[in-house]
């Protein structure tokens, strides 16, 4: 028989989401479907370097950005949402001609709103149950909510229960029926490696926000003896020189050498967004986090895992180095179930 066609669509805003999807990729390969990936951007030139043997689409962009201030940011984001719901619009019309075409068995979207076809099983995932908006964190989770139910299902990448990564954002009081937790998911796996870098600084996420870090870290470090390597988290750009000789830079590291990378590193600063989370928890790591200015989301699970514990924090305007110091008092990641039987999830394309 044929094998079956699963459409892997994955937002571009940072890298995370399009990481995070790597092990259901190759999953779906290990059990016998046949994959095909669809993003747009950097997300979509990362997958592309991860499995260049699968056919790509480009899909619409969201153009989400973030302001440089972080007090502007969800009002600048309230301001592109007219533009959002065009471009989910035209995804839905690009995703109709694609199952059309390519006669798809199934969908697994990850955050993508317009990614679902009606007449087969279509998969939404997202650690956001609650989007965490402030003032306005009930509206704009009460409206995800409603996109997510129009999905066949909902595949939360966390374990249910008190011992959990996403905290609130992912656990509601009442699981709707169509939401599964499928456990936390990592590309990684942890082969202990010798210790070469006292820093590694991973970082992604949409500009400006992203080079406005790189900068201000790039300055702190400028005199520094540490070991460091900097990973950019940019696909297509000139590779950056350091005037200090212990700072090792790379625009981007493929699954495998970031994974490397990230185990020689004593520490590992970077954001606090979600998938950074579950790649630190699969390889067991001390982190400091420095939240994206105005992403709550970020924000909550540093104050979480700094009250728990697990790993300090400080805002993006108040780093300095002096403060990594405070890493030492916190325990770093571990004790997080990564088994997750993909087949009792994928048995759901067989319904329809």
């Amino acid at each position: 028989m044929p094998k079956k066609r699963i459409l892997v669509a994955v937002l571009n805003w940072g890298l995370g989401h399009a990481t995070r999807c790597i092990p259901i990729i190759k999953a779906l390969q290990e059990h016998d479907f046949k994959v095909f990936i669809a993003s747009d951007g950097a997300a979509l030139e990362l997958l592309k370097k991860e499995f260049p043997n699968i056919k790509a689409f480009e899909l619409p962009s969201y153009n989400i950005s973030y302001s440089k201030s972080a007090h502007t940011f969800k009002w600048k984001l309230l301001r592109e949402t007219p533009g959002i719901l065009k471009a989910i619009n035209r995804e839905k019309k690009e995703v109709k001609r694609l199952v059309e075409a390519y006669k798809f068995s199934g969908i697994i979207s990850d955050n993508r709103f317009g990614c679902r076809h009606s007449k087969i099983n279509s998969v939404f995932i997202t650690h956001q149950l609650n989007v965490l908006s402030g003032s306005t964190t009930y509206l704009s989770s009460n409206m995800h909510q409603k996109y997510i139910s129009k999905f066949n299902e909902c595949w939360v990448p966390d374990l249910p229960g008190n011992n959990n990564l996403s905290g609130m954002m992912g656990h509601l009081k009442k699981t709707p029926a169509n939401v599964k937790y499928i456990g936390p998911l990592s590309r990684f796996k942890n082969t202990p490696q010798p210790k070469k870098y006292n820093y590694a600084v991973i970082l992604s996420g949409p500009e400006p926000q992203r080079t406005m870090l790189e900068k201000k870290l790039l300055y702190s470090f400028k005199a520094s003896d540490k070991k460091i390597i900097l990973v950019r988290g940019v696909i297509n750009e000139k590779e950056m020189l350091s005037s200090n000789k212990n700072i090792y830079i790379k625009n981007y590291l493929t699954s495998e050498a970031l994974q490397k990378v990230i185990l020689e590193s004593d520490l590992i600063i970077c954001r606090s967004g979600y998938s950074s989370i579950m790649d630190l928890a699969k390889l067991e790591k001390k982190a400091f986090f420095i939240p994206t200015p105005g992403q709550y989301e970020q924000q909550y699970l540093a104050k979480k895992f700094m009250k728990q514990g697990v790993a300090a924090y400080c805002q993006q305007e108040n780093f300095t180095i002096s403060k990594l110091d405070d890493s030492k008092h916190f325990s770093g990641f571990g004790g997080f179930n990564f088994s997750v039987d993909f087949r009792d999830f994928f048995t759901f394309f067989e319904r329809k």
